[in-house]
């Protein structure tokens, strides 16, 4: 019989056992290895039973083991021992609080997903995992984050595969009494609630939930409450589910209700209120329109709110795809805003506006959320240096005239959390060097250039713990294959052979991830031959592990998924590669570690960042990948091999996959294997252990998730804080109506003559030219602009490379037709064919950038032709 109501009956820790509670529910336990190593001494056979999940564990363990924990004396000296850790890591100051700048108050991160532990799956892939670590590195700096996602009550699906190696998705149901959450509650206990107004009259609630993440709270939506109808209940039932219509309505309740969340804890808790607001990715960019229509119900008109919620806002965009952005119908947008629905304060037709894709090329019907995250964002970043590159290529229409490398897009590069993906033997052998806290900070807070103590590490250790966690991986991938061919329908009688995948002793390449086009899971088919014979070759093998999910309406992702699996099947190669169902964080875990080589390859540059290279380059593990995201900036033949691209426009797509291929198999049969293999006078492959040691030494402080929330600090998150303080009403109102006169003013702005103290077309190096500039300012007076010149060397089409910029100042007073003259000098610098212009920008204190209006006037041809612009 089915139950027709379902709760979680937890057993009463005895009074000596109640810090352990508190343990389970902050989930530093999840990158903390002695709060781990407390929970599995309850109930070893237990916590296994769990997937090491303390909430859980403690609603198994039997009340006479708990009464048997009570009165151990040495248990109790480790339980308080751990407990006081935690009290000293939540409550004691760290990196961010010994700063001296002037930083924010409190921060407020929002993300649509976060992989912070298996324990709570609310991820799909990279986005989320990237997104909790984000949040484990602020609490490990100190940095005063508050976390802000939703609740989804089936989480992302839980992956299996039928007979013939089809993905098959399940949704189990989560209950968040289960999971390691508490419910924000006011102060009459009753829960916290946040709503939203929907057409026709209806609302949209929410409930809290709290999940503490080391000092960070990451707070999480749910719609699955009692007060909504049977629709709005369903909005956070899956992650990336449903239509148009059902995302709209998730993406509302991450923004708006989101904001409505951060001010309801901040409330309750007395936590400082965010000066800052980060928008991880365009899902969340409605945080902006709800703190529009907080100033708005104060008094201040659209504009001037406007000006005041960019100042403080940072946006993120994760994409280097346009097919990968959000974008809604307009009239659904314009539907769920306005007088009969959410924020009637805020005139729709402002609303539209925002999200508009204004630039040739873009759709006038579509709503898109990255469009309007960059509108509301004084700030915006991709995650590589690469990616920022395509960003600003790919957004570029938004700043017309400016040159891509100067829209306002910068860079911050991911990185990952160490405690988190390093494995507990990696970790010990670091400490066993320099003792463990030295190793704990090196790994969380970084800022050293070098691990130079990698170096002191002799090479059989290297090599044992090297083939430790290759071994570790092979159980691990027999355990699991065996799970999943059962749920194929494989008989126990039919997986004798299982017992013989994979050998402790053979090159072992790592390959998981989402399974979109461009990620090429099974490039490495393209020649079955060569793979087969680099597979089973008699004194140089190769054995793979792969996994990964695709998107469940992604019917082409699923038949990439089948291809590989069916390949795997064969009898001749099963022993050699295998495919692992149901990635996520926990095989992740065992995953990196165990790999001698990661294999990355993506179509470039689609690749925005990827981090599970990083995952695994902090085990010790090489990369072998194509020069996308990450690899691309910090690639070193020292620590891996970078797999050639053919990626010229002339290259049709079958055919740069059969050269790139290619390459995967030449660099794996003349380079690595025989690397792996070759052995040194101690028996040893010491060539292959220096480039271990070199990836640990020398990458390892770099791929740090501490290393890149130090960047958002300092870069992002404290400029945007200042910009926040100094935006006072008054001076959102003055920036606000500054932009409109400008604006309207601009078209009489010009640059009317150009000319020059030396006409000849050669110079010497070290020179310097006088240069005289007459300009039209139309309605603005010179206080309004700046007026630049641009040089540095040009090419064939005369396009300006590598520029710099110089202002010009004004000299004197308006002639008689208004016209301004600007003047300075002009160093020549360099030498080769070199090139200048003139331009005009609008310029403004407030301004976090000249180019963040959009506008710029240049000479015309005409002009430029008679001030004689170029040198050769």
């Amino acid at each position: 019989m089915k139950a027709i109501r379902r709760f979680t009956v937890r057993p009463v820790l005895p009074e000596p056992l109640r810090p352990l509670s508190d343990l389970a529910r902050n989930l530093r336990w999840s990158w903390h290895a002695e709060t781990r190593d407390l929970f599995q001494s309850v109930d070893p056979e237990r916590w296994a039973a769990s997937g090491n999940d303390p909430v859980r564990l403690l609603g198994s363990v039997s009340s006479e083991r708990l009464a048997e924990l009570a009165e151990d004396r040495r248990f109790l000296r480790r339980l308080t021992a751990v407990a006081g850790d935690l009290d000293d890591y939540v409550t004691g100051a760290r990196w961010y609080q010994d700063q001296s700048a002037e930083l924010p108050a409190a921060i407020a991160y929002f993300s649509p997903e976060f992989g912070i532990t298996a324990a709570l799956p609310q991820y799909s892939g990279g986005l989320g995992i990237l997104a909790g670590d984000h949040l484990k590195a602020a609490s490990d700096l100190g940095v005063p984050l508050i976390g802000v996602g939703l609740l989804y009550r089936h989480g992302y699906f839980r992956q299996t595969l039928s007979r013939d190696g089809w993905q098959q998705e399940h949704y189990p149901v989560l209950d968040p009494n289960e999971l390691p959450l508490t419910l924000l509650k006011e102060p009459d206990g009753t829960p916290a609630q946040v709503s939203l107004a929907l057409p026709g009259g209806r609302s949209l609630h929410a409930r809290v939930w709290l999940a503490q993440v080391g000092r960070v709270p990451l707070l999480m939506l749910d719609s699955d409450v009692e007060d909504n109808d049977l629709g709005e209940r369903g909005v956070t039932d899956r992650l990336y589910g449903g239509g148009s219509e059902h995302r709209l309505l998730q993406e509302m309740l991450l923004g708006i209700g989101g904001v409505r969340a951060v001010r309801t804890y901040c409330r309750l808790t007395g936590h400082p209120a965010p000066e800052v607001f980060h928008t991880n990715e365009g899902h969340a960019g409605f945080l902006g329109l709800e703190r529009i229509a907080e100033l708005a119900a104060r008094g201040l008109d659209f504009d001037s709110a406007l000006e005041a919620v960019r100042a403080g806002t940072v946006f993120t965009t994760h994409t280097p795809v346009p097919a990968g952005i959000d974008r809604f119908d307009r009239e659904l947008v314009a539907h769920h805003f306005g007088s009969d629905a959410e924020l009637p304060g805020i005139e729709v037709e402002h609303i539209l506006r925002l999200g508009m894709e204004t630039y040739p090329g873009g759709e006038p019907n579509l709503f898109n959320m990255a469009v309007m995250g960059l509108r509301l964002g004084q700030r915006a970043n991709g995650v590589s240096l690469l990616h920022g590159n395509v960003s600003r290529e790919m957004f570029s229409g938004l700043w017309p005239g400016f040159d891509p490398e100067e829209v306002p897009i910068t860079s911050v590069t991911n990185g990952v959390h160490a405690p988190t993906w390093v494995a507990p033997e990696v970790f010990r052998l670091g400490a066993r060097q320099i003792g463990a806290r030295r190793t704990e900070d090196a790994m969380t807070v970084g800022g050293s250039d070098r691990w130079d103590a990698v170096g002191e590490i002799p090479d059989q250790d290297v090599w044992e713990l090297r083939r430790a966690l290759r071994e570790q991986l092979v159980l691990e991938v027999r355990e699991r294959l065996r799970v999943s061919w059962r749920q194929r329908g494989a008989g126990t009688a039919e997986l004798g052979w299982i017992d013989g995948v994979l050998d402790p002793d053979v090159l072992t390449i790592g390959f998981a991830r989402r399974v979109p086009s461009y990620k090429r899971l099974t490039l490495m088919l393209r020649d079955r031959d060569r793979l087969m014979d680099l597979l089973l070759h008699p004194e140089r093998p190769i054995q793979i592990v792969v996994a990964g999910k695709a998107h469940p309406a992604d019917d082409g992702g699923k038949r990439l998924v089948q291809e590989l699996v069916r390949f795997a099947d064969d009898p001749r190669v099963r022993h050699r590669i295998v495919f692992l169902p149901d990635y996520g964080m926990a095989m992740a875990q065992k995953l990196y570690p165990g790999c001698d080589i990661w294999l990355n390859n993506p179509l470039r540059p689609l690749e925005a960042c990827g981090t599970s290279g990083m995952k695994a380059a902090l085990n010790g593990c090489l990369n072998l990948s194509v020069l996308d995201g990450w690899w691309d900036e910090w690639f070193q033949p020292d620590f891996g091999w970078a797999i050639p691209t053919a990626d010229g426009t002339a290259t049709d797509p079958d055919r740069r996959d059969d050269i790139e291929a290619a390459a995967l198999y030449d660099l794996l049969e003349q380079r690595v294997t025989p690397r792996f293999y070759e052995r040194g006078p101690a028996g040893l492959p010491d060539r292959w252990i220096e480039m271990v040691r070199q990836t640990l030494t020398l990458l390892g402080p770099k791929v740090l998730a501490g290393r890149m929330v130090r960047e958002y600090v300092e870069r992002l998150y404290t400029p945007a804080a200042h910009a926040h303080r100094a935006m006072t009403p008054d001076a959102a109102r003055e920036l606000a109506t500054w932009k409109a006169r400008v604006r309207s003013a601009w078209h009489d702005v010009s640059v009317d003559h150009v000319e020059t103290s030396a006409a000849m077309a050669t110079a010497e190096l070290g020179s310097t030219l006088g240069l005289r500039v007459r300009v039209g300012l139309g309605g603005l007076g010179p206080d309004d602009v700046e007026v630049q010149v641009v040089s540095g060397r040009v090419d064939s089409e005369d396009r300006i490379a590598d520029a710099s910029t110089v202002p010009l100042k004004p000299e004197g007073s308006p002639d008689a037709e208004g016209r301004w003259v600007y003047e300075g000098p002009l160093s020549l610098d360099r030498t080769g064919p070199y090139g200048y212009t003139v331009r005009i920008l609008p310029a403004h204190r407030l301004l976090a950038s000249s180019t963040e209006l959009g506008l710029v006037a240049v000479p015309s041809e005409e002009v430029g032709e008679g001030a004689g612009v170029l040198m050769r």
